[in-house]
């Protein structure tokens, strides 16, 4: 892997008899998109936690930015899981006051807060209290506080956590342009589907086992579904397939999902279907990162 910034090598941390992570290997390169994917309780935070050395592990070894998270912290964002306001200070003190612990003059710091509220919707919060606003804005004033000093890499713990459908949406847009501009930036989640749409690479965990570190695009190469979406012309039925089920999709459109019989050739079946009955689309359908995570964990316990 060229330039990997943070590193993991044989990672093990517990909590008493509970192991939380569980050996694990991992690397994220430099200028990289990576999802930390997982359900709650998988060993995400605890990995995070042990990355920004506010833990440390029981064995193995870890880096980021070739050291310690201590040694860097002027180079790395890092958005905790969980809330870190002064509930009694207003926004516009506390984010000056974080930005003076990272070395950042005051015109410079409040210029970039201005920018960064109003990048998020947060206009004519300044004066108000950390403890006034809701949850969701409180979420996006703590991403604020860990990207106004400008990180080489972001560490994002659930950031999403909190955020309605449109804020969800709005993150999700400055952390693309955040990583078109070169940063490397790494966060978890238990919500798959927004990973999916965001994230180049993967790293999947369960019970503290790393079960999947590749980038999405191989992904889904790798992983296939034995079910073809297929839309006849003309309102037409889909022919039949020996052993095969078929169901409609449900989308308004004359649009059915087949099912293949075990060890049926996608590739085969729909050249042989093309033969018999004209299609406006026939593909084979795509898994998502959840039918990726059933599967590993289906095998893991096998």
């Amino acid at each position: 892997m060229p330039d990997p910034v943070i590193e993991l090598a044989g990672v093990t941390r517990r909590f008493g008899d509970h192991t939380a992570v569980d050996a694990i290997d991992l690397q994220v390169a430099k200028g990289t998109l990576a999802g930390f994917l997982g359900p709650n309780g998988a060993g995400k935070s605890t990995t995070i936690r042990m990355i920004m050395s506010i833990i440390h592990p029981d064995e193995g070894r870890l880096s980021i930015l070739g050291g310690s998270a201590l040694d860097a912290k002027d180079r790395i964002g890092y958005l905790p899981e969980e809330r870190g306001l002064y509930r009694r200070m207003r926004i516009n003190e506390f984010l000056c006051f974080l930005s003076a612990l990272k070395g950042i003059d005051k015109a410079t710091s409040t210029k970039r807060i201005g920018w960064w509220l109003e990048r998020l919707d947060l206009e004519g919060v300044e004066r108000r209290r950390c403890e006034e606003l809701s949850k969701g804005q409180q979420q996006k004033i703590q991403f604020i506080a860990s990207v106004l000093h400008d990180p080489e890499i972001l560490i994002l713990d659930e950031p999403f956590s909190g955020l309605d459908p449109v804020n969800r949406q709005l993150l999700s847009s400055v952390i693309r342009d955040m990583h078109q501009e070169g940063r490397t930036i790494l966060f978890s989640t238990h919500v798959l589907p927004e990973a999916e749409s965001l994230c180049e690479h993967i790293l999947l965990i369960n019970n503290g086992v790393l079960l999947l570190d590749e980038p999405l695009a191989s992904i889904r190469k790798r992983f296939t579904s034995d079910a073809l979406i297929v839309e006849p012309l003309g309102g037409a039925t889909p022919p039949e397939v020996p052993g095969a089920t078929v169901e409609a999709a449900g989308d308004g459109h004359n649009t059915f999902t087949m099912h293949l019989p075990e060890g049926a050739d996608p590739q085969s079946t729909m050249q042989s279907i093309l033969t018999q009955t004209p299609m406006r689309r026939i593909e084979q359908q795509q898994l998502t990162l959840e039918d990726v995570f059933a599967r590993l964990v289906m095998e893991a316990s096998a």
